[in-house]
């Protein structure tokens, strides 16, 4: 069961629609609002929500307090950048979601629990959850805005269940080195170069156009490094035959 995300006295409309359209990036849509300031609902949320991430907004469900939202929760998780003198656990977020997943997987309901954009979380809605959650970001600039919270919370959530990490850089998945920008380019030139001596480029006016479009497809295709030697022994196996 995935987490209730629960944004407490949010303050502008458009803060949670971008909340939403962060929350089902990463698969998550139940969103409840504690008393959200300008009421629900919102048209700039659904503004900012932009298409699906609506559907989010169209089932948000809207509570007078932290504690009526929290109703079915077995675990809470209060996201807070400052020090509180409460004790409790604190997590970054990949421990906290490594922790929440584990108790989703034992039947427990969880929940992330966000401030408002101005000043965070109270004590009173920190003494509510079970756990802290806190960003290791820059400590002369530890502001998060409510969406840049969500994103990065929900993406631990969600990072055992998203696709494979994309290849190294410079190797392709089968283990083939990736041509480099260098070697594309020449290629590119050596075919250019001998198209045009082909007369391909035809007539002279399209000649730009179609030099450009060639050199795009080029950029575009993932070569590896052995690719470009057989494109070039292939032009030059052509041009031995012509002769």
């Amino acid at each position: 069961m995935e987490p209730v995300v629960i944004l407490v006295r949010p303050q502008m409309g458009e803060n949670i629609g971008a909340a939403a359209r962060a929350m089902l990036n990463f698969g998550l849509t139940e969103m409840r609002l504690v008393d959200p300031r300008d009421g629900w609902p919102n048209p700039r949320a659904i503004a900012m929500a932009s298409g699906a991430a609506g559907k989010v907004l169209d089932h948000a469900r809207v509570f007078p307090t932290l504690a009526e939202a929290m109703f079915d929760v077995d675990y809470a998780y209060a996201t807070t950048a400052r020090g509180r003198e409460l004790t409790k656990p604190v997590l970054t977020p990949a421990q906290a979601m490594q922790d929440g997943r584990a108790r989703t997987a034992a039947g427990g309901r969880i929940a992330l629990i966000f401030g408002p954009e101005r000043a965070g979380l109270e004590n009173d809605d920190v003494a509510r959850a079970n756990a802290i959650i806190t960003v290791p970001v820059n400590p002369d600039f530890p502001s998060l805005n409510l969406a840049q919270a969500v994103l990065l919370v929900g993406y631990e959530w969600s990072r055992d269940a998203l696709p494979p990490e994309p290849a190294p850089h410079g190797r392709r998945p089968d283990g083939e080195a990736t041509a480099t920008r260098i070697e594309i380019e020449k290629l590119a030139d050596h075919w250019e170069e001998r198209l045009d001596a082909a007369g391909f480029f035809f007539p002279a006016e399209k000649a730009p156009a179609m030099k450009l479009t060639l050199r795009n497809l080029w950029s575009r295709l993932p070569l590896t490094r052995a690719d470009t030697r057989i494109f070039h022994g292939m032009l030059r196996q052509l041009i031995r035959k012509a002769d």
